[in-house]
């Protein structure tokens, strides 16, 4: 166990100072005196309030209003799209607290046209945080862009992504108080979503912390020996974030690279979650066998890639979160299983052992038959590809006892199906909320790191992780 303790504000932030300022805290404050009144599409019901509630919440949301303005010049580059919030709250206010609608100013917003190390921005929009609160409140948050010289040759000349934008946290209303780690468009309201998004920011201090707290904690738990590399990693938050950066870099662009049978992004589709599972997972072990040859050409990134993809994948994604369709943890209960399976770890004695020589060559395995499911995917039609990813999975995870999906196709509701429950879905309501429950091993590790991973939510790039004696 960890002791944390955290300030959102990052010492040494260009922004801290923007953040300890009276305007900031005043557009903060207001923000989350606001929050109670809005329903969860963020609109606000006055019927519903006290009868001074209108009074209340304009003058709150002019509080916010007054608060952007002030601050707007310290964000001269973003002038525009602070110039159209203030028109979205004033249109917003005029409509009667309805269901927000920023479009307007979320077009405005286009920070993957401004990626400048340290770069920050003033960002406000009605929003849900993926992986935090589900509700469409008003959110605040200071942020600054994470683009190094030596990041920017790479996507320049090989990793090509130019909407992805790794972001740090500065501070932050409630809504990112939470295990949320991603700022993207679509999660703001809108009357109409765009025709394509053009940027996803993904907060880099965030993952980097919670992957050291994490894996510091199962490293000791697990009695697992690392290289000193390997430890530095985990100790030193900065070049965790750079680690991440990389990471995040390769792992997004491959959505929509590859041979893939589906849309890259599954969007508007229903499917079983292992499926969801193996294309995150796919994803990762792309990032790997890229940092695998990055290192092979001397950069340090790419040995300290494999590290975190694997750490993270195997100690925290399967224990974090729900057990209801978790197709990360999935992925990670996959990949751990897939180097047991190969020798290339060993849990014998209480403690774990991983063969340092031989991981790399196993988990680029993994993601070579990750790859020729894919491929023949193209040729399948889609419930037969569903079926060829459960038996994948299902090669190296023990599906549940109750499966019908285990058993295979003569017990799937193939004649079931009508003209309002089509086939697909009555596929997809035959997956029990756990189809791959979590074996013996991951069943006691999560209960050793249950509180540090409790422990990881709201973290930033100024959370300090301290080992308890």
């Amino acid at each position: 166990m960890q002791n944390l303790s955290s300030s959102p504000v990052l010492t040494g932030d260009p922004a801290a100072e923007i953040a300890a300022g009276p305007a900031w805290l005043r557009l903060k404050t207001a923000v989350e005196e606001l929050r109670p009144f809005q329903s969860k599409d963020g609109s606000i019901d006055f019927d519903a309030q006290g009868a001074d509630a209108r009074a209340r919440v304009d003058a709150l949301l002019a509080t916010v209003t007054d608060a952007v303005r002030e601050l707007a010049p310290s964000f001269p580059h973003d002038a525009t799209y602070l110039d159209a919030v203030v028109a979205d709250l004033a249109r917003w206010a005029d409509s009667g607290y309805a269901v927000p609608d920023f479009l307007d100013s979320l077009l405005a917003f286009q920070p993957a046209g401004q990626r400048q190390d340290g770069l920050g921005h003033l960002v406000v929009f009605p929003m849900y945080t993926q992986n935090g609160n589900p509700d469409r409140n008003l959110e605040a948050v200071l942020l600054n862009v994470v683009w190094p010289e030596w990041l920017a040759e790479l996507e320049r000349t090989r990793f090509d992504n130019p909407m992805f934008v790794p972001i740090t946290f500065t501070d932050f209303t409630s809504g990112y108080d939470t295990n949320s780690a991603v700022l993207f468009p679509e999660t703001v309201a809108v009357r109409q979503a765009p025709e394509r998004f053009t940027w996803g920011g993904i907060f880099c201090d965030r993952e980097a912390v919670r992957f050291r707290a994490v894996s510091s904690a199962a490293v000791r738990t697990l009695g697992l020996e690392i290289p000193a590399d390997a430890a530095r990693l985990l100790e030193d938050q900065e070049l965790a974030q750079q680690t991440f950066v990389l990471w995040d870099l390769v792992h997004d662009r491959t959505h929509s690279h590859g041979d893939l049978p589906f849309d890259p992004f599954m969007i508007k589709q229903r499917s079983p979650f292992w499926m969801y599972g193996l294309e995150e997972l796919r994803c990762d072990l792309t990032a790997f066998k890229a940092a695998v040859q990055l290192e092979a050409e001397g950069h340090e990134q790419g040995r300290n890639v494999q590290y975190a993809i694997l750490f993270d994948r195997m100690f925290r994604f399967p224990v974090s979160g729900g057990r209801v369709r978790n197709y990360d943890g999935l992925g990670g209960q996959l990949l751990f299983a897939y180097l047991h399976k190969h020798d290339a770890l060993r849990w014998t004695d209480n403690r774990l052992r991983i063969d340092w020589d031989r991981v790399a060559a196993v988990t680029t395995d993994l993601c070579t038959e990750i790859e020729a499911l894919y491929r023949d995917g193209i040729d399948r039609p889609k419930t037969a590809h569903w079926l060829a990813a459960y038996q994948l999975v299902s090669r190296y995870l023990t599906p549940h006892p109750a499966s019908r999906w285990a058993k295979g196709a003569d017990a799937l509701p193939f004649a079931e199906h009508t003209e309002s429950k089509p086939l697909n879905k009555a596929l997809c309501d035959a997956v029990l909320p756990d189809e791959f429950p979590l074996s013996m091993f991951f069943e006691a590790l999560a209960k050793k790191l249950s509180g540090v991973i409790a422990s990881t939510s709201g973290m930033t790039g100024a959370t300090v992780i301290e080992e308890a004696a």
